[in-house]
């Protein structure tokens, strides 16, 4: 049962003010007034007031006032998903209307990981260039998290277990596990390992930017494959290129292998290795047509996992 306020609140007819669910939104997201109030450029108590003033329409308590900051109540939690769709539903809504009688056209910066650029993506971004050929594109390709709300790009393509940092939409698109992979040149040599203790007899290649190690280099650890490890790439390209030169195995994202018509699956997805793709873009940017036409594009043509 959701913590109330008290019996009379709690029977109030009041209809929560979309901007009290703005707020609270953007407070749940920073774990603070403070935070949430310089994301919507307002002041500190205007914040908090205004979170004060849905649970008061709302009859329950959502957050837990600390020093350290605000957390989320378990009737917070509950009704995080829900302002969340809602949230989502008046941009969709809005984003709509503001496209009418607007053209797509000028320059979309777009800001991914190297192992998808070099995969998946890049036969998406040529057709995307077909489809919209009033839109110029300026590929960014880097591990380095860009700074969305200052500028720095327009989109990005980025693997994140939670969506963070206020004044951004995130939109998840596909859960995206990892597994061991060996190139067909490898499998005519070698075989193909097919079970978990097999892979102890076979070397692997280490590498990628930082963001693809740390994933990996974990992996190798729990599984106490670390000393298999024959080489070690300081990028995806060229992690990619010695597993397709048959030096060894590699764990790989499946979105960006199985595109790969070089690589196998060695085993079935990783339970322990799960990560999650997400379009990510400022929210003072929804309603441009360029933006607007770019993330539909990659909405319907990026790739699910489907096992």
């Amino acid at each position: 049962m959701l913590p109330t306020r008290s019996a009379k609140v709690q029977n109030s007819d009041m209809t929560p003010d979309w901007d009290d669910v703005r707020h609270f939104l953007a407070v749940a997201e920073t774990g603070s007034t403070l935070a949430a109030g310089r994301a919507l450029r307002v002041s500190q108590t205007t914040a908090a007031r205004r979170v004060a003033a849905l649970e008061e329409a709302l009859g329950v308590i959502l957050f837990d006032r600390r020093q350290a900051g605000y957390l989320l109540t378990p009737a917070g939690e509950a009704l995080l998903t829900h302002a969340r769709s809602a949230q989502d539903a008046l941009r969709r809504l809005t984003d709509e209307a503001s496209l009418l009688g607007r053209s797509a056209e000028g320059v979309v910066r777009l800001t991914l990981s190297p192992i998808f650029a070099f995969t998946f993506m890049m036969p998406i971004i040529g057709d995307l260039r077909i489809a919209q050929p009033s839109i110029h594109i300026e590929i960014d390709t880097t591990e380095d998290v860009r700074d969305l709300a200052g500028g720095e790009a327009d989109i990005a393509l980025r693997v994140s277990k939670e969506r963070r940092g206020a004044g951004l939409v995130w939109r998840l698109l596909t859960a995206d596990p990892w597994t061991v992979y060996c190139s067909r040149a490898y499998a005519e040599r070698h075989g193909v390992p097919r079970h978990m203790s097999e892979l102890v007899n076979h070397p692997f290649i280490g590498g990628g930017e930082p963001g693809v190690w740390a994933h990996y280099q974990a992996w190798l650890a729990a599984s106490g494959l670390e000393e298999k490890v024959i080489m070690h790439h300081n990028s995806s390209t060229g992690l990619l290129a010695a597993v397709r030169a048959g030096t060894g195995l590699a764990a790989l994202p499946c979105l960006a292998a199985d595109t790969d018509p070089d690589l196998i699956r060695c085993v079935p997805p990783l339970k322990e290795v799960i990560t999650h793709l997400w379009l990510v873009y400022p929210e003072r940017l929804r309603h441009e047509p360029r933006i607007r036409a770019v993330l539909d594009f990659l909405i319907a043509r990026v790739p699910r996992f489907t096992g």
